[in-house]
C-alpha cells in the first residue's frame, strides 16, 4: 500500500488528528465531570470542556461528512455500523451539549431532560466509537506482517501519538489552571487579639452557634447575597429577602444600641451571645472582639443572615441560643467576584455544574420547624446574668404544644414554613417541591423569603429596598389579611386575634356597666405576642361615646408622648434582675426571672374588663375596642434614641363594636 493510499492519507490527515485528539478529551472529561467529586480542576475541566465543546463542532462535522464521502459505498458490516451509530451518538452529544450550554449562558438553569441526554449519549459514543477505531486497528494489527499494510499501521501510530499529546496537553491546562489559581480561604485563624473568655474551644460562646472545625470564616465567604440576585438565577428571591427581617438583623438600630451598650457593660465578648442569630456573619469572622466599637463587620452589618449563612448550616439543636452547626461552603471559581469576566465564569459553571450548589446549599433540614427553632428560641443562663437558667421568647416550643403540630400527619399539621414563607408564584429554578406532601416537582411556586412576621417598623424605619412594601404587607399579614391557599383548610379564616366586645343590650342612666372584651388566639403558631416582651406591646384601646359622641369612657389610648396611658388592657412581660428591679432598656443579660408576663397562648382566649357609669342624659351609648400593636415600646426607643422623636408604628389588629341602650 502506498503512502499517498486513500486509507493512509486518511491517518495521517490533521484533521483527523485533531478531532480525535478533542473526541477523547471531551469523553474523558465528561466522564470526570459525572464521576469526579467538586473541586478547583473539576471546575476547570468543566470549563474547558465546554470550549472544546465549541472548538469539536465545525471540524467534526466537516471531518464526518467527508470522511461519510469517501467510504460511503464500503459493504455494510460491524464496524460500518459502530461507525454510523457513534455518528449519531457524536451528533445528539454536541445538540445536547449547545443546549446545555446555551441554558447555562442565557437561562436560570440547566434542564434535567438535556444533561440526561448528553450523559447518556456520552456514553452511546464510548460504546460505539472506540470500538470502531480500535477493531480496524486491531485488524490491521493482525496483518501486520504484510508489507501493504505497513504504511497505515505507521499512520495509525502517528494519530494514536498526536491524539495521546493532545488530550495530554490539554489535561496539562487543566492542571496549570488549577495550580496558578487561588481559592480563598474557607477557614483562617482567630487574630492574635481574639480573646477567647470562654476558652479556646468555644470560640463563639456564650452563643451555642459554631463552625464544624472552630475556625474562622472570612465574611466574603458567608455574604456575597446579592450575587443570588444579579446572576439572574434566585433574582425573585432575593427581591423578597431585602427588606426581610433577616436581612436587617445587624442593622436594626435598636440592635445594634442594645448591642453598643452589652458591650459596654459586659465587655466585648458578651455580645457573641446575640450574634449568632441576629449577626452571624460578624460573629464568625472575629469582629465581636476587643477593639471593635462597632461589634460588627461591614458584610454582616449589610446582610444580617444572608443567603448563605442561613444555607450554610449543616446541624441544629432545638436548645436555642442559635445552637447549630455551620461550614464554609467550598465556592465555585470567582464566585466572590462582583464584576467582570469572573462574575460571567461563576454563574456559568453553577448553572452547568450545579450538583454541588445544591448539595451544599440544600437539605430537607431546612424545611423543619426545628430548624427555625435553632434561633427562635432563647435563654439565658448563669454564663450571661451570673446566676442561674430563665427562659426567654421561646416560638419553637409554643408550636410544638400546641394545637397546630400533630406528630406524623401533615395533612393536619401547620408548621413554621407554611405560615412565615408561603407559597408564591415562581420562576424561580428553586421552585417545585416534591418533599412536601401536597406538592410537586413542577407546581410554579417557591417559599416566600419575605419571612413576614410582626415587624411593621424597622424595615420602613431603615428605607430598605422594598422596605414600605415590606411594611405594609406585614401590617396585612398582623391583620390576617393574606390569604395562604396551602394551609386554609386547617384553620379558620378572619383575624390573627379576632376580639368581641361583650355588652349589655341595655342599661339604666347611673348604673354601673361592665363590658367585657374577648380575645383568641387563633391564627398565631405560638404565643401572641411573642417575642421579647419587654419591647412588644399589644393592648386594647376602649372608648365609650354617647349618640352625640361626647366621652364616657376611655382606656388604652397613646398620650402626646406616645405613652399607653396607665390602667390599661396590655399584653406585655416585666423581667426583672437579681435585684428585683424591672428590666426595662433589654437588659436581658441582667435577667433573672419574670415578675408579670400575659400572653395567650395557641388556641386561647383572654379577655379585658371594664366598668363604667352610664350618664343620666345619655339615650345610646357605642362601645367601641380595638386591639393595638406595635413591634417598640416608647420608653426604650427614648432611651436608645435620646435626641430624637422617634415612635413606632401602631397597628389596628382587630376591632368590634356594639351599642347599649340607654333606658
Amino acid at each position: 500500500m502506498q503512502p499517498d493510499h486513500p486509507r493512509v492519507r486518511e491517518w495521517r490527515h490533521r484533521l483527523l488528528w485533531f478531532v480525535g485528539g478533542l473526541l477523547l478529551f471531551e469523553t474523558l472529561s465528561g466522564l470526570g465531570i459525572y464521576l469526579l467529586p467538586f473541586s478547583v480542576p473539576g471546575q476547570f475541566i468543566v470549563l474547558l470542556h465546554t470550549v472544546g465543546g465549541l472548538a469539536f463542532l465545525l471540524p467534526y462535522l466537516w471531518y464526518q461528512v467527508r470522511h461519510w464521502w469517501i467510504y460511503r459505498r464500503m459493504p455494510w458490516n460491524h464496524i460500518v455500523v459502530l461507525g454510523y451509530v457513534g455518528m449519531v451518538a457524536t451528533l445528539v452529544a454536541i445538540v445536547s451539549g449547545l443546549v446545555l450550554t446555551v441554558q447555562a449562558l442565557w437561562d436560570t438553569r440547566i434542564h434535567y431532560g438535556w444533561s440526561r441526554v448528553h450523559l447518556w449519549s456520552t456514553f452511546a459514543l464510548i460504546a460505539t466509537v472506540v470500538p470502531h477505531v480500535v477493531w480496524i486497528m486491531v485488524r490491521d494489527h493482525r496483518a501486520r506482517k504484510r508489507e501493504a499494510i505497513r504504511p497505515v499501521l505507521v499512520a495509525q501510530r502517528h494519530f494514536s501519538a498526536a491524539v495521546t499529546a493532545l488530550t495530554l496537553g490539554l489535561f496539562v491546562v487543566v492542571v496549570a489552571l488549577a495550580y496558578v489559581y487561588r481559592a480563598p480561604a474557607r477557614y483562617v485563624d482567630f487574630p492574635p487579639d481574639y480573646c477567647y473568655l470562654y476558652g479556646p474551644d468555644r470560640p463563639f460562646a456564650p452563643s451555642l452557634a459554631r463552625t464544624e472545625n472552630n475556625k474562622a470564616i472570612p465574611a466574603e465567604m458567608l455574604g456575597g447575597s446579592a450575587s443570588c440576585g444579579r446572576s439572574g438565577c434566585h433574582e425573585q428571591i432575593y427581591e423578597e429577602w431585602l427588606p426581610s427581617a433577616h436581612r436587617y438583623s445587624a442593622a436594626d438600630p435598636l440592635f445594634r444600641r442594645v448591642q453598643h451598650v452589652m458591650g459596654t457593660q459586659n465587655g466585648a465578648e458578651s455580645t457573641r451571645y446575640c450574634g449568632g442569630c441576629h449577626d452571624p456573619i460578624s460573629l464568625f469572622s472575629a469582629a465581636k472582639n476587643l477593639f471593635r466599637d462597632d461589634l460588627t463587620n461591614p458584610v454582616g452589618l449589610h446582610e444580617g443572615v444572608s443567603c448563605v449563612t442561613c444555607h450554610a448550616i449543616q446541624e441544629v439543636d432545638v436548645r436555642g441560643n442559635a445552637d447549630y452547626v455551620i461550614h464554609a461552603p467550598e465556592p465555585y471559581l470567582f464566585e466572590r467576584d462582583t464584576s467582570g469576566l469572573g462574575v460571567l465564569i461563576s454563574n456559568f459553571l453553577i448553572r452547568s455544574y450545579p450538583k454541588h450548589h445544591v448539595s451544599s446549599l440544600s437539605r430537607r433540614m431546612f424545611k423543619s420547624p426545628e430548624f427555625c427553632g435553632a434561633c427562635h428560641k432563647q435563654f439565658v443562663d448563669e454564663e450571661i446574668n451570673n446566676v442561674g437558667w430563665v427562659q426567654l421568647q421561646n416560638q419553637y416550643d409554643n408550636w410544638r404544644k400546641s394545637r397546630w403540630n400533630h406528630p406524623g400527619d401533615p395533612a393536619k399539621t401547620i408548621e413554621c414554613r407554611e405560615c412565615h414563607m408561603p407559597l408564591v408564584d415562581s420562576f424561580d429554578p428553586a421552585r417545585g417541591d416534591a418533599l412536601d406532601y401536597n406538592r410537586s416537582p413542577d407546581d410554579g411556586k417557591h417559599r416566600s423569603h419575605r419571612f413576614l412576621g410582626a415587624n411593621q417598623f424597622i424595615p420602613a424605619h431603615l428605607e430598605l429596598p422594598g422596605g414600605k412594601e415590606q411594611a405594609r404587607l406585614v401590617e396585612k399579614w398582623l391583620r390576617g389579611e393574606i390569604e395562604v391557599p396551602e394551609i386554609a383548610d386547617k384553620w379558620r379564616n378572619g383575624p390573627v386575634i379576632p376580639i368581641q366586645v361583650l355588652a349589655p343590650e341595655r342599661a339604666r342612666p347611673g348604673e354601673t356597666v361592665t363590658v367585657e372584651v374577648a380575645m383568641l388566639n387563633n391564627k398565631a403558631g405560638h404565643d401572641f405576642p411573642t417575642g421579647p416582651l419587654d419591647i412588644i406591646q399589644a393592648w386594647v384601646e376602649f372608648v365609650v361615646t354617647d349618640e352625640q359622641g361626647r366621652e364616657v369612657f376611655a382606656s388604652g389610648r397613646l398620650d402626646d408622648r406616645y405613652f399607653i396611658e396607665p390602667g390599661s388592657f396590655v399584653f406585655k412581660a416585666e423581667p426583672v434582675d437579681r435585684y428585683g428591679n424591672l428590666i426595662d432598656r433589654h437588659n436581658l443579660w441582667e435577667m433573672v426571672g419574670v415578675r408579670y408576663k400575659r400572653a395567650m397562648f395557641p388556641g386561647y382566649a383572654d379577655q379585658a374588663r371594664y366598668t363604667f357609669i352610664v350618664p343620666h342624659d345619655a339615650r345610646r351609648l357605642h362601645v367601641k375596642a380595638r386591639l393595638c400593636y406595635r413591634k417598640v415600646n416608647q420608653f426604650l426607643l427614648n432611651f436608645l434614641f435620646p435626641d430624637t422623636t422617634l415612635t413606632a408604628p401602631v397597628t389596628e389588629l382587630s376591632a368590634d363594636s356594639t351599642v347599649i341602650q340607654v333606658m
